[in-house]
């Protein structure tokens, strides 16, 4: 059983919460407390005045630990990030670590067998199509071995970037490849590790759709997890527990943990079952953010560092400036995919309303509705990879992994 206190600090500060249990990798002098909003906070002991015990609170009902080794239900992928970080209290810097032990062992209890591998120990703005190659293997060997769903801890700035890979790397599979990552590394009181952890293995164990998705906290507070489509899913705070937010759609479940219960939003998804898959991604591809002003070199040197691919962040429907138009056409005709997106994120390209546009569309400029630019370099890393150059520009319209939308939901739109 959990002990409710209330603790008393040296100058008077009152705080109640849950004690939270040491584990082993406890700092034997703080006591850590869960606070009613959802976070947590440690307090060293010999600041402590008093301490009293409120009553005891059940804690949420979990399996006992499950084996490791031998062959899991879900597999658990380790490739680095904060989710996997302590930090350095002498230099003040966090850093990766491989050990999963810790966040397997504060999370109480597990409700499926798991099979851990540590595929590599990168921060996310380390990550490369190269190494997405290598995730998608780890991922497939996964399934192949008998695997219902894998996690992937993956650090969060380009979380969304791999997910989206992912998302079309497998066209179909056994069960859901859930990302899940941390704002706040697993060592600090305010840590979001544990709870997004948990909800995504209970997504690769229990969800009835086979997508690439990524899970992390809906909002500040420990109250849900938001499980979002890897091609529709975009950080957007540097800091907040809740930074990922659905751009353009819903979110396709969402977990909450105090009655365990995972909530399916849609009936609309890709299905358990079979595997396909590719571990191929281009590396020559690039993703370019149309500002004013941009001088057209930056977008001819793509030609000669040997790009094969350019997805262009541009204006409102998806509009670039004047002075650019040469070097657009430029990359064309020497044979480059050249794609447009749009920087507002919300609401979808549109080459047709605006001279501009119609330009773009007579160069041969591929238009991707309402994909968002990550998914869209994702999506041209892989199409580049695995189809012929001629069919390149068809397969970046098609939708593929929900990348693409039919019509805009008006409701939805905002972020945080």
């Amino acid at each position: 059983m959990y002990k409710r206190v209330r603790v008393t600090l040296d100058n008077g500060d009152v705080f109640e919460g849950v004690l939270i249990p040491p584990t082993q990798f406890s700092d034997p002098d703080i006591v850590v407390l869960k606070l009613r909003n959802g976070y947590n906070v440690g307090f060293k002991k010999g600041r402590i005045k008093e301490l009293v015990e409120l009553g005891e609170v059940a804690p949420p009902p979990t399996a006992q630990p499950a084996p490791r080794g031998g062959g899991g239900e879900i597999w658990l992928l380790a490739t680095g990030g904060t989710i996997l970080s302590r930090v350095d209290y002498v230099t003040g810097g966090v850093y990766p670590t491989l050990s999963v032990d810790y966040l397997i062992e504060i999370l109480g209890g597990l409700e499926v067998p798991i099979e851990v591998e540590e595929v590599t120990a990168k921060f996310s703005e380390d990550m490369t199509p190269g190494l997405w190659s290598l995730v998608a293997a780890r991922i497939g060997e996964a399934f192949q071995r008998g695997a219902r769903g894998v996690v992937v801890m993956h650090g969060t700035d380009t979380m969304h970037y791999t997910a989206a890979a992912m998302a079309f790397a497998f066209r179909r599979a056994p069960g859901p490849v859930v990302f899940v990552g941390a704002q706040r590394s697993s060592d600090r009181p305010s840590t979001d590790a544990v709870l997004n952890l948990k909800a995504a293995i209970a997504v690769a164990a229990r969800a009835p759709f086979a997508e690439s998705v990524v899970a992390m906290h809906k909002s500040s507070s420990d109250s849900a997890v938001a499980i979002h489509r890897g091609t529709r899913v975009r950080k957007m705070h540097t800091s907040r527990r809740d930074a990922f937010q659905s751009i353009n759609a819903a979110p396709i479940a969402e977990y909450y943990p105090d009655k365990d219960v995972l909530q399916i939003n849609t009936t609309d998804y890709k299905e358990r079952g079979g595997l396909e898959y590719t571990t191929k991604f281009d590396e020559a591809v690039a993703l370019v953010k149309f500002y004013p002003g941009m001088h057209p070199r930056l977008l001819e040197v793509l030609l000669e560092i040997g790009v094969r691919g350019v997805v262009i962040e541009g204006t409102g429907f998806g509009h670039v400036g004047e002075y650019l138009l040469p070097a657009v056409k430029k990359l064309i005709d020497a044979g480059v995919v050249v794609a447009m997106t749009s920087q507002t994120l919300f609401g979808r390209v549109n080459l047709y309303v605006y001279r501009r546009g119609r330009e773009l569309l007579s160069m041969g400029v591929v238009p991707l509705e309402d994909m968002l630019p990550e998914a869209a370099y994702a999506k041209m890393s892989w199409a580049l990879a695995n189809f012929k150059r001629e069919e390149v520009a068809r397969i970046l319209a098609t939708p593929v992994a929900y990348e693409i939308s039919p019509r805009s939901d008006p409701t939805v739109f905002g972020a945080l």
